[in-house]
């Protein structure tokens, strides 16, 4: 969601999404890769499809994880049919749902850090924004998803929710795959 924020609001110059429908792309966004994958995951723990949100072994991710990326590519297949949005949009949509493809296919053999992944691709993003957009000052929001980084990798590693390798692999591949997507998106 920090993604689409910056996108959206952050630097308003990145889209020409006129600005009364950039908060409805947001919540549209919101709902369909946050709320819903939320409460179908809550509902398949609900069930006992799911043993524990914390999803502690890479058998426990699969479903959640193979769900969450279904909704990402629904909303990536419905952006890119609206022919009236700047494609801007579906294509950030469409690199941020590949990469959860590719990590929800990783999980089935190893456990990368999904939270390190995003922390990753939202640096990727800011540096970016940064080079492509003059206007931009990426100081202080670079200076904030690198400590935002940090917060999320000492806290995955002080729950033992992961191996330091884990958090530094969910990094780098959330860093390059963005970067290099990003770039193209912009180029």
């Amino acid at each position: 969601m920090m993604v689409f924020g910056m996108i959206l609001f952050g630097v308003p110059e990145s889209t020409s999404v006129p600005f009364e429908f950039k908060t409805r792309i947001f919540y549209l966004i919101l709902m369909s890769t946050l709320v819903i994958p939320m409460l179908t995951i809550f509902g398949l723990r609900l069930s006992g499809t799911v043993k524990s949100l914390h999803m502690h072994t890479t058998k426990d991710r699969i479903i959640p994880f193979s769900v969450t990326s279904i909704y990402f590519l629904l909303t990536t297949y419905f952006m890119h049919r609206i022919s009236e949005l700047d494609p801007i949009i579906w294509e950030t949509m469409a690199l941020i749902s590949g990469v959860v493809v590719i990590l929800t296919i990783v999980t089935i053999f190893w456990k990368m850090s999904a939270h390190m992944t995003g922390v990753g691709g939202l640096v990727a993003l800011v540096l970016v924004l940064g080079f492509r957009f003059s206007n931009f000052q990426s100081l202080y929001p670079l200076l904030l998803s690198i400590f935002l980084s940090g917060g999320v990798a000492s806290s995955r590693l002080f729950l033992n929710a992961h191996k330091p390798l884990e958090v530094y692999v969910g990094f780098i591949f959330g860093f390059l795959s963005c970067y290099f997507g990003f770039q193209w998106i912009w180029s």
